[in-house]
């Protein structure tokens, strides 16, 4: 029997960058154009093979409106990653992203693993946020990918 390693994962961002369809693509692997915004936060789990053990993922997927925000640390408390995601399209969500690292950095875990995600790269047609500006940022947190829940580049690369 394989052993169960659990991992509390958290999303972070501004309304309507695409936290949802990350989740959502990664989870049920499935990508909807009409996904309504989050009230709160929405909680999934999915377990993933990992070498000899499973990783469960327990995924929190918080709302980004500013009206939630000061929720967010009861759902990133005890993670051991945070997901801080933007619009490559909506400059304003690359500028909040510095807020969360700076929150995280603060009021987060110790050892909490950050990762910044440039969604939508899809869409790079219309990009407004450049990826030398995403780059800047990966040096406050580790991690930088630009995924597509449409195209679908591996959320796995994020939180493994």
């Amino acid at each position: 029997m394989m052993a169960i390693r659990e991992l509390k994962v958290c999303l972070l961002g501004d309304t309507g960058v695409g936290k949802s369809s990350i989740v959502c693509r990664f989870v049920q692997d499935h990508f909807d154009h009409n996904i309504s915004p989050t009230i709160g936060a929405s909680f999934m789990t999915k377990t993933v093979p990992c070498g000899n053990e499973l990783h469960k993922f327990l995924i929190w997927d918080t709302a980004g409106q500013e009206r939630f925000h000061s929720l967010a640390p009861m759902y990133y408390r005890g993670s051991a990653a945070a997901v801080i995601v933007y619009d490559i399209t909506k400059q304003d969500s690359f500028h909040t992203l510095k807020k969360w690292v700076k929150e995280l950095k603060e009021h987060g875990p110790e050892n909490i693993v950050m990762a910044i995600a440039g969604n939508k790269c899809d869409l790079s047609d219309i990009r407004s946020c450049g990826l030398n500006s995403g780059l800047q940022a990966w040096r406050q947190a580790p991690l930088l990918t630009e995924p597509s829940p449409q195209l679908w580049m591996s959320f796995l690369r994020l939180v493994l």
